[in-house]
């Protein structure tokens, strides 16, 4: 049965990390440049048309959205090297951009724009045969990608209720940051998504300098090291397997809340093309190190949280009994600790289709690896760390005119900040239920 997905790509994070997940996607499928598959490439071994939809004249083209009220980002794929790959009516563009302002990503651009994308989603997906759910990229700091997405997220939910949404975003960095009213953006929206896969340039700039050895980390860096993470996450989906996970199944393992919806992510192996000859890297190995704080996306303290559900996607020449080790393994270690109400503790994905890098990549192509998504009481550290950045501004009610002067009411910052704090209890309840219940450490 088809499984066929969705993508929507809003804003200028969500627009560059598309074009660097779907060159990724093309390499592995073996598709050239203008979506045509390649001598030599068997179609039978992976499902295209999950992610692609087959033209009349044989091309695949990428069943995305693109979304960004700027067109300057959008047109570096119009007249890149891709550009024959994309349907153009998919590109949708306007002539202002949101201004790192949600309310105008919601209000005055949003609605101008709302009608338009909605029509375009609705022609992708009535020419599905069954559409599984919408990968969403996006980064919450964005005027566009909370503001304009917060407005199609209502719209999905209300036409396509039942559909999982499941969204890549780029969380503010705790010390870096491109926008001072991020966190204003990042609280204001409403986080309705069912899986939300948070990352931050932060933690992924310092995994390219400290592990893949690149001095100075571009967009494009973070883009490609992030595009492997959607790659192994979404290989499942695209590839045959003996133990394949699919959407539904990310939520039902790793939300035990409605709230508390906020996976992170780890990967390894990440090593860069010059110290890959001199490292083994065994199952365990493998393993082991997801579990390290050097392999995560987000910046927190994850051995200071407990695990509430962990699923592990192992992809490439991996044998099920070294994997059942390694786990067994894992469970001994003393700083990982899991909530007592867990039995099992642990999702397994194993997909046999290896890894691929870009040919100019500084990352070394590998014939395995692992990314471990892991829901974690430890992410209550990143909202408090937001929320206070939120309070400080908001207190003196700084750039607040800004917001207002777009048809938003100042209400809605109190009702943003009310629904985090809520959020932030709900993780600290949890936290504080596992601590009283004793050591939970495996």
């Amino acid at each position: 049965m088809p499984r066929e997905c969705v993508s929507l790509h809003i804003g200028q994070a969500g627009v560059q990390i598309g074009r660097s997940c779907w060159e990724l996607y093309c390499l592995e499928h073996g598709l050239g440049n203008d979506g045509t598959l390649k001598e030599g490439h068997d179609s039978e071994s992976s499902d295209l048309t999950t992610l692609y939809s087959e033209a009349s004249n044989g091309k695949y083209v990428p069943r995305a959205l693109f979304v960004d009220f700027e067109p300057t980002v959008v047109d570096e794929i119009r007249n890149g090297p891709f550009s024959k790959l994309y349907n153009p009516s998919n590109m949708i563009t306007g002539m202002e951009d949101s201004a790192d302002n949600f309310a105008r990503g919601y209000y005055t651009e949003g609605r101008k724009h709302i009608n338009k994308v909605s029509d375009q989603m609705r022609k992708m997906i009535e020419a599905c045969e069954s559409v599984q759910g919408f990968l969403m990229f996006r980064s919450f700091g964005g005027g566009t990608g909370s503001g304009f997405t917060s407005l199609l997220v209502e719209e999905l939910c209300t036409n396509y209720g039942k559909k999982i949404k499941l969204e890549y975003a780029i969380y503010p960095s705790p010390t870096v940051s491109t926008s001072i009213v991020e966190p204003y953006n990042s609280i204001l929206t409403p986080h309705q998504t069912d899986v939300c896969f948070m990352m931050d340039n932060e933690a992924i700039f310092d995994i390219c300098q400290k592990k893949i050895d690149i001095e100075w980390p571009t967009y494009d860096n973070l883009n490609r090291l992030i595009s492997q993470v959607v790659s192994s996450i979404t290989a499942s989906l695209r590839f045959k397997g003996s133990l394949n996970v699919d959407l539904n199944e990310f939520q039902t393992n790793l939300v035990p809340y409605p709230r508390i919806h906020f996976p992170l992510i780890n990967m390894s192996p990440l090593i860069s093309r010059e110290r890959i000859n001199h490292q083994s890297y065994t199952t365990g190995e493998v393993t082991s190190e997801v579990f390290e704080e050097s392999s995560q996306m987000v910046k927190c303290n994850q051995k200071r949280g407990m695990f509430m559900a962990c699923c592990l996607l192992f992809r490439g020449d991996f044998n099920t009994t070294h994997i059942n080790s390694a786990i067994t393994n894992i469970k001994c270690r003393k700083d990982i600790h899991f909530v007592d109400w867990i039995p099992t503790g642990f999702k397994i994905g194993l997909n046999g289709s290896a890894p691929m890098v870009f040919p100019d990549d500084e990352l070394a192509q590998v014939t395995r690896s692992c990314t471990m998504l892991s829901n974690s009481t430890a992410v209550k550290e990143a909202w408090e760390r937001l929320h206070d950045k939120f309070k400080s501004m908001y207190n003196r009610r700084a750039f607040v005119h800004w917001y207002v002067g777009e048809g938003m009411e100042e209400s809605e910052f109190t009702v943003a900040e009310e629904s985090i704090t809520e959020l932030i209890n709900e993780y600290e309840e949890l936290s504080t239920a596992c601590e009283e219940g004793g050591d939970d450490s495996y």
